[in-house]
C-alpha cells in the first residue's frame, strides 16, 4: 500500500441507502417516541436501557435491517468509528433529527479513522462489504478528508517494518507527497551532509543505508510556518545498546518524520495559506566501526559542540541539525511559526502516560492555545515547563554542551532545553513528545502507528494562516 492511499469510508447517497439516526442520549425518549408501535416494541426489548455508542439495528417487517440508530454523547468521533466497525456492510446515511448539537464533520472524522487497518499479510476487505456513510458531495468536509489522509500516511509509515521505512524509504515517501502535491523537495546526503549536517551524519553514518536531511516547501502567501521531524528510521540505541524488549517497537522511532509529513500532507490537501516548509531529519541510529562513542565531541550545524551524553538519545541531536535550518537559513525566510515532532524521551511517557503528547513552547499563549484546541478536538497535548533551573545541567560537559546533562531526573524538560539551545527563546516554537504509537486498539485508533496531535496543529496552524505574515 502506498502511504497516500486511503480509504475515508465516504460515498454518496444511493437508492438502498439507509438511515442511521444519530440519537444524543438526552433525545432518546423523544426518538422513540417517534417510531412506530412495532419499532418501539423492537427496540424496548433489546436495547433497554439505552447505553451510549450502542448501536441499535431496526428491522423491517420481513425481519430484514432497515436502518439503525447510534447512540452518542459528546464522544462522537469515536462513537462514529464504533458504528463504522459495527454496522453491516452498506450505504448508511446520518438522520440527525435528534442528535442535539453533534456536528456532522465529527461523524465524518470517526468514520475515517476507523477505515484503517494495517495487515499487509491479509487481503483487503473490499469496499461493498463495508459499512460506508452517505454523504452528499456538497456536505462532505474537505478539512476532514484532509486529516484523514495525513492521519493514514502517519499510521502506514510508522506501521511499516524497518528494513522498508528506511531513510530511503522516508524520502521515498516525501517525494511521494511532494509530487502529489506540486512542492518542491531537496535531500542533503552523501559528503556534502557531512558538513552541511554533521549530527545528522554521524548519528546515521554507522547504517548500511546512509542518513539525510529532507527539505521540502510549498507555498507563496501567507505565514511562514516550519514543520520539522525526527525520522530515526531505527534506533538500536547505538553503543548504549537497548535491552531487546525495549529495542522491539524502535521501527517508530520515525514517527516524528511521519507527523510532519502527514500534518504537510493535509494541509496542502486543503490549500491552506502559509508558506510551508518540512524538514526531516531521517538516519538509522545503528552499531558499527563508524558509530558515536558515549563522551564523543561532534559538531552540529549550528557550530556549537556537543558532547554526546548517551549514544541512545541521538534524536536531539539530528534535530538539532535541523531546527538551525529552520530559523537560520538564507535560503528560506524566517518562521512566524516552528514546530517539532519527535519520539523523544521515555520521560515523557512516565509523566504522561502513552496516549497525552508532552508539550514545550517558548511562548505561553502559544502553549495555551494548543491545550485548549487539543481538549476541544480530543486530540489531547499537555504542556510541560523548559524549567530554567535544569539548564545549567547541559553545560556539565567536559568538552562541549553535553547532549543529556549529568541527571536522569527531568529527561523530557532536559532534552527541550538542549533543543532550545538551537532555537532560541524568542522564536515561536513547539516542541512535541509524542509516543506515536497505541498499545491496545479502540474504536478509531487501532494497534500501531499513530498520529497524535496532528488535528490539533491542523486547526491551530489554519487558525495562523488568518493571521498576517511577519514582513
Amino acid at each position: 500500500m502506498s502511504v497516500l492511499e486511503y480509504q475515508s469510508g465516504i460515498t454518496t447517497p444511493k437508492k438502498d441507502s439507509r438511515p442511521l439516526y444519530i440519537i444524543h442520549l438526552s433525545q432518546f425518549d423523544n426518538w422513540l417516541d417517534s417510531l412506530s408501535d412495532t419499532a418501539r416494541n423492537w427496540v424496548r426489548a433489546t436495547a433497554m436501557p439505552a447505553k451510549v455508542a450502542s448501536c441499535i439495528p431496526l428491522p423491517d417487517t420481513d425481519g430484514h435491517i432497515q436502518a439503525a440508530a447510534l447512540i452518542i454523547d459528546e464522544n462522537i468521533i469515536w462513537q462514529s468509528a464504533m458504528a463504522a466497525n459495527t454496522l453491516p456492510a452498506g450505504s448508511w446515511i446520518a438522520d440527525m433529527g435528534f442528535a442535539e448539537q453533534a456536528c456532522p464533520a465529527d461523524i465524518q472524522l470517526g468514520w475515517g479513522l476507523a477505515q484503517y487497518h494495517f495487515a499487509p499479510h491479509k487481503p483487503e476487505k473490499s469496499a461493498d462489504r463495508k459499512a460506508l456513510l452517505a454523504i452528499a458531495k456538497k456536505d462532505q468536509d474537505r478539512a476532514v478528508d484532509a486529516q484523514v489522509r495525513g492521519i493514514h500516511i502517519v499510521r502506514e509509515m510508522i506501521n511499516q517494518p524497518a528494513n522498508k521505512m528506511t531513510p530511503q524509504g522516508i524520502e521515498a515517501a516525501a517525494k511521494k507527497i511532494a509530487q502529489t502535491f506540486s512542492a518542491k523537495i531537496k535531500v542533503t546526503k552523501g559528503k556534502v551532509l557531512e558538513s552541511y549536517a554533521p549530527a545528522i551524519h554521524i548519528v546515521g553514518r554507522a547504517a548500511e543505508i546512509p542518513p539525510r536531511l529532507i527539505d521540502m516547501s510549498w507555498g507563496d502567501k501567507g505565514p511562514v510556518i516550519t514543520l520539522v521531524g525526527k525520522g530515526i528510521s531505527f534506533d538500536s540505541g547505538g553503543l548504549d545498546i537497548k535491552p531487546s524488549r525495549a529495542m522491539e517497537m524502535m521501527k517508530k522511532d520515525m514517527g516524528g518524520a511521519a507527523h510532519v509529513l502527514g500534518l504537510a500532507a493535509a494541509l496542502m490537501a486543503t490549500k491552506v495559506n502559509i508558506r510551508l516548509r518540512v524538514l526531516v531529519a531521517a538516519a538509522e541510529n545503528a552499531i558499527s566501526e563508524r558509530a558515536m562513542r558515549p563522551l564523543d565531541v561532534i559538531d552540529t550545524a549550528a557550530g556549537i559542540a556537543v558532547e554526546v551524553g548517551n549514544t541512545d538519545a541521538e534524536g536531539r541531536l539530528v534535530l538539532a541539525d535541523a531546527l538551525h535550518y529552520a530559523l537560520h537559513d538564507k535560503d528560506h525566510p524566517s518562521p512566524d511559526f516552528v514546530v517539532d515532532f519527535a519520539t523523544l524521551t521515555e520521560a515523557a511517557r512516565v509523566a504522561l502516560g502513552t496516549e497525552c503528547p508532552a508539550l514545550f513552547c517558548n511562548h505561553p499563549g502559544t502553549a495555551r492555545q494548543l491545550m485548549d484546541l487539543g481538549a476541544s478536538l480530543d486530540d489531547p497535548l499537555w504542556q510541560l515547563p523548559l524549567f530554567e533551573a535544569y539548564d545549567r545541567f547541559l553545560d556539565a560537559g567536559q568538552a562541549g554542551l553535553s547532549s543529556t546533562g549529568h541527571s536522569g531526573f527531568g529527561g523530557a524538560i532536559t532534552a527541550a532545553l538542549f533543543l532550545r539551545r538551537f532555537v532560541g527563546k524568542q522564536a515561536d516554537w513547539a516542541h512535541i513528545d509524542v509516543m506515536a504509537w497505541n498499545l491496545s486498539s479502540r474504536p478509531g485508533r487501532p494497534k500501531g502507528g499513530e498520529a497524535m496531535g496532528l488535528r490539533t496543529l491542523f486547526s491551530f496552524i489554519q487558525e495562523r494562516a488568518k493571521k498576517p505574515a511577519k514582513k
